[in-house]
């Protein structure tokens, strides 16, 4: 069988698939995931190993630190896979949930009900939690799911799938809900992305050239984030500790992801003190520094930033710096070099604060705390599937309630139009 008619026969069946698990109860949901917690936990041995053999190839093909530690199944990320399969199962289930309802002039009874989108496919790099949290995601919401990982994941995600699958079955339900692309040929993607007539929408998780690929190729709707250009601005009068805390938080803890700090805005009044300590705590961890004129001036071992350094996503140790003359200034610099992902702002001032929440066009803003909460997981959604940057259908953390859509129902008593 060709590639073409493989992926063809794989997504004729997660359609045939979606009809069941449409309409399945919340308590057979909730059993296939409370079954696939039990998997990870009795396979936890064998997953690694797995896990291992993708962590020996992307070794070989000399895969950057960052992309390693997004790889590696360890006790804790397999425990985090857990909980969050846990948490999604005690989400409320939105299938079937009443959106709005009313009564027309004419008699007519209407409401919009929450419906599950269908087939959804997820195309990814990396990191193979992501095939547990979108099938998590996706079963909860009634829908059917095909995932296709990165090259570099592929053992682990095999065998990821390969025990949703058991625990569909498990359950009385087909296989054939979770289904996962079974070769690491880039043509799959290709392939995936003409099925308009069996899925529905496609999820792109990845780095920048993987997304813009899949956006330029796909004939199906696409959900998507670019990147994180993601900003921290230090306000006037802030706390000194809790914006030390927070910055270092944004940029350090995990710097290759999309919502860690790129670039730190910091106001003019609050930079000569908050600045040398920052800058300080920042290159004793190894973070590159670049920054305006200004900030050079106040902490000549900043390199100069360039017009580039604005706009991009490091996803590593290096940090552009502005020091800024007003909160406006700040807004106007996000407005300009954002990709509206995540964006917060440290301050001990109300007003401010809520200029920047109401002003600023991101997905997730914060006040007083650090960009790496932008996260499904953190934000109570038990899991996400991606981040959408884009505002159509849905904005920020995707969760099971964006994993749906509604329909109208209407109800008369025999009215006609006139």
């Amino acid at each position: 069988m060709t590639l073409e008619n493989s992926i063809i026969v794989l997504a004729k069946a997660a359609r045939q698939s979606a009809r069941k698990i449409a309409v399945c109860s919340t308590t057979k949901k909730n059993e296939v995931l409370e079954a696939i917690v039990e998997k990870l936990a009795s396979q936890k041995t064998k997953i690694q190993a797995e896990n291992q053999k993708d962590l020996d190839y992307g070794r070989e093909k000399g895969l950057s630190n960052a992309m390693i530690d997004r790889l590696t199944l360890s006790d804790k990320v397999i425990n985090s896979m857990i909980q969050g399969l846990k948490e999604v199962a005690l989400l409320p289930d939105p299938v079937g949930s009443v959106k709005d309802s009313y009564v027309r002039p004419n008699g007519l009874k209407v409401s919009r009900v929450r419906i599950p989108l269908g087939v959804i496919g997820i195309i990814y790099e990396s990191r193979p939690n992501v095939t547990i949290d979108a099938a998590a995601l996706c079963l909860k919401a009634g829908n059917s799911i095909i995932l296709r990982g990165g090259s570099e994941a592929y053992h682990s995600n095999m065998f990821l799938s390969s025990l949703i699958h058991e625990a569909l079955e498990d359950c009385g339900l087909p296989g054939n809900a979770v289904q996962y692309v079974p070769t690491r040929d880039r043509a799959a993607i290709n392939v995936m992305l003409a099925q308009e007539e069996y899925i529905d929408l496609i999820i792109p998780r990845g780095g920048e050239g993987l997304i813009r690929f899949v956006v330029q190729h796909s004939t199906i709707p696409v959900l998507k984030h670019y990147k994180g250009v993601c900003h921290v601005y230090v306000d006037e009068g802030a706390d000194l500790s809790m914006s030390e805390n927070i910055c270092f938080n944004a940029k350090v803890q995990r710097p290759g992801v999309c919502n860690a700090m790129e670039t730190m805005l910091v106001h003019k009044a609050i930079a000569p003190t908050f600045l040398p300590a920052m800058a300080r705590h920042f290159l004793d961890s190894g973070v590159e520094l670049r920054g305006c004129p200004k900030t050079c001036e106040i902490f000549p071992k900043a390199k100069p930033a360039t017009d580039d350094d604005w706009g991009t996503e490091f996803l590593d140790m290096i940090l552009a710096v502005k020091v800024v003359d007003t909160i406006d200034e700040a807004i106007a610099h996000i407005d300009q070099y954002s990709s509206n992902h995540t964006e917060a702002i440290v301050t001990n001032d109300y007003s401010r604060s809520m200029k920047f929440v109401h002003e600023v066009d991101s997905s997730v803003v914060l006040v007083n705390a650090s960009t790496r909460f932008n996260d499904g997981g953190q934000l109570g959604l038990g899991a996400e599937i991606g981040i959408s940057t884009s505002k159509l259908h849905a904005f920020g953390p995707m969760g099971a309630e964006e994993l749906t859509g509604t329909k109208f129902i209407v109800l008369g008593d025999g009215q006609i139009r006139e």
